[in-house]
């Protein structure tokens, strides 16, 4: 029965007295001081706090259960706490617990066996970089929202301690390069080459000593995360225990974060970055044109059919460094996914992956033979090292059969684009490469979801499908493409298209207007700026709007006569400043051809044609010796 009793109470030293009121005296006979608490003769209105206290159910054995709380400027917060207090108990709750936020982080964790590796190691390193040190000294009785707000606050400034050792660092760095620039340029003076080396040490100590305490800015993402490890802590304490009153981690206000979306090297990007060396994004994808000249380059790398297998499968590095070959069929062409190596502070462990990335991957003929040529190329090597050779049952390994280490293939991957002169993506970039293909392609999202092993097919949706410029063919026209408006217009040079503006059986090109005098206007055909003219029209109308779906109406029409197709138009008319749209109009317009080969006249093959057929062109000497 709930019946507590409330009292006042102050921290006041003075003379102790017994039960009868009578002093308590040390061994000297004099007085002991200490606090009076209850018995203050001060005790009132404005002097004292209130506490009060409560009986639970006694324990087994029949041990007393006394809840007791201090501290409280009014009664009525007193009544109001032990409310709260009893209600939490009657819940489940333990309320006399004392044990503090620090010691029940370390008891789940150990408590949590069926965590994978990589996910254990995530949230140790959250208990003892953030939560332990931020969070470890509140009990968990008293943990509350506003604790959590005052962890992700302090992140927040050491991350601006840490940006701004970040930036000192880079100011060093730029110094110390700046000094061996100047070493080098003092070749053959003596004493100036002397001072130039001085000044080059003095420059590199002060950038080591500068690196000293230099850490990872926490980014919005690793707060998300930290905060999900909380959150998974303090629901077990919950569901366990009843320890804690609420799941305080879920009332937390974090900043939004934003995956990044893949971005596609169109030429106007690989052109700022040579010129710059700025990258568009975080996740760039090549283009299918870019992708060959890496797969060109790359063709006698002792891993060149690793490389082809990430871009047209999708695999992740770690499941490839775990396949063994006994997950492979070179006649039936699958592999199976069934392990991945992890990688726990640069240790390997395997393990296997979650239950959606388990999966079969069928084969193409090409990548089926790369498997069966790097497997006669193991062979070889096999041969040629004897007894050092070590077998370790992996598809991909050294020269000498070691397993591969994963982070030594994505270092050895953007070596090799690198040295390629492509634009640089990422090892992980190539999934999004391999999703991009294949929807290029024409492969439904559902068919990529289970290629990459995604729980969902909203995950490939959301993450990977990146547009490449090759898919603007299966996109919707604009508006303004859809709805054509019938404005008369008088063609002066019937559009004729090269055939250099081909590409890919695809033709881009611009559709300016520009105003002659009062209503008319003259609207020209030009691949870019200042070129020739492919064809002009003109037409009288109110304005640039009226130019541009005069602009479409006679593409469409021409492509109609031509039999080609119009599959985008991009209207740029409100990208002009406002005292010039009066003027000028601009579109742009891509059409497509529609016809296509025909295969009549083929038939089955029954042999490869003669060699003087191929236009001299000879195949690789590894493609050579693998046949």
């Amino acid at each position: 029965m709930f019946q507590p009793s409330y009292y006042r109470r102050c921290q006041c030293k003075g003379p102790l007295k017994d039960k009868e009121g009578n002093p308590v005296l040390d061994a000297d006979g004099n007085p002991k001081i200490g606090s009076i608490g209850t018995t203050c003769p001060r005790l009132g209105k404005n002097h004292g706090t209130w506490s009060f206290y409560f009986e639970l159910e006694p324990a087994e054995g029949g041990t007393r259960q006394r809840v007791r709380r201090g501290g409280f400027a009014t009664k009525d917060d007193a009544k109001k706490k032990a409310k709260e207090i009893y209600d939490a108990a009657m819940a489940g709750s333990d309320v006399l617990s004392d044990e503090k936020c620090g010691d029940f982080f370390l008891r789940w964790i150990k408590a949590k066996r069926s965590l994978a590796r990589t996910t254990r190691h995530g949230y140790e390193e959250h208990i003892q970089n953030y939560l332990l040190p931020h969070l470890g000294h509140i009990k968990c009785r008293d943990l509350r929202a506003r604790h959590l707000d005052k962890l992700y606050s302090a992140i927040e400034k050491e991350n601006a301690e840490r940006i701004l050792h970040r930036l000192r660092v880079d100011q060093l760095q730029k110094d110390r390069d700046a000094a061996h620039r100047a070493w080098v340029k003092a070749a053959g003076k003596t004493e100036e080459r002397r001072a130039a080396r001085r000044g080059f040490l003095d420059a590199n100590a002060a950038l080591r000593e500068g690196k000293k305490g230099l850490r990872k800015v926490t980014s919005a993402a690793t707060m998300h995360r930290i905060n999900d490890t909380l959150s998974s802590a303090l629901s077990w304490g919950i569901k366990r225990e009843q320890l804690f009153a609420r799941n305080w981690a879920q009332l937390v206000e974090l900043p939004p974060v934003t995956r990044p979306k893949p971005l596609v090297w169109t030429p106007e990007r690989v052109e700022h970055w040579k010129r710059t060396g700025e990258k568009p994004g975080p996740v760039m994808v090549w283009t299918p044109q870019l992708t060959g000249e890496f797969l060109d380059f790359a063709k006698d790398d002792w891993l060149y059919e690793l490389w082809h297998s990430f871009i047209f499968l999708g695999p992740r590095r770690g499941e490839m460094a775990a396949l063994p070959w006994t997950e492979v069929s070179l006649d039936a062409l699958w592999l199976r996914i069934s392990q991945q190596i992890v990688e726990v502070a640069y240790e390997l462990y395997g393990e296997a992956p979650k239950a959606n990335s388990v999966r079969t991957l069928s084969l193409s003929l090409e990548t089926g033979g790369n498997l069966a040529t790097f497997a006669a190329k193991q062979e070889q090597q096999r041969q040629a090292w004897g007894d050092a050779y070590v077998e370790s049952g992996r598809v991909w390994t050294h020269e000498n059969g070691e397993a591969l280490h994963p982070d030594w293939i994505s270092r050895r991957f953007a070596r090799l684009v690198e040295l390629s002169g492509l634009p640089p993506v990422r090892l992980h970039d190539l999934r999004h490469l391999a999703a991009t293909l294949s929807l290029l392609a024409g492969n439904d999202i559902k068919v990529v979801q289970e290629k990459l092993g995604h729980a969902s097919r909203q995950i490939t949706s959301d993450t990977y499908t990146s547009v490449l410029p090759e898919m603007m063919r299966a996109e919707a026209e604009s508006v303004m493409a859809v709805v054509p408006r019938d404005v008369p217009f008088e063609v002066h040079s019937t559009l004729t298209i090269p055939e250099a503006a081909w590409q890919n059986d695809l033709a881009v090109f611009y559709a300016h207007g520009a105003r002659q005098s009062g209503d008319s206007w003259a609207v020209g055909a030009q691949p870019q700026p200042n070129a020739d003219l492919l064809g002009l029209i003109s037409m009288v109308g109110r304005g640039q709007d009226d130019a541009s779906n005069a602009a479409v109406k006679w593409i469409r029409d021409h492509c109609a006569a031509a039999d080609l197709e119009l599959v985008r138009v991009e209207n740029f008319n409100d990208e002009y400043p406002e005292e010039q749209r009066a003027d000028f109009s601009l579109v742009r317009l891509t059409i497509a051809r529609s016809e296509s080969p025909s295969k009549d006249g083929w038939t089955l093959p029954t042999g490869l044609p003669p060699a003087a057929s191929r236009s001299g062109r000879r195949a690789p000497s590894r493609r050579r010796k693998a046949a």
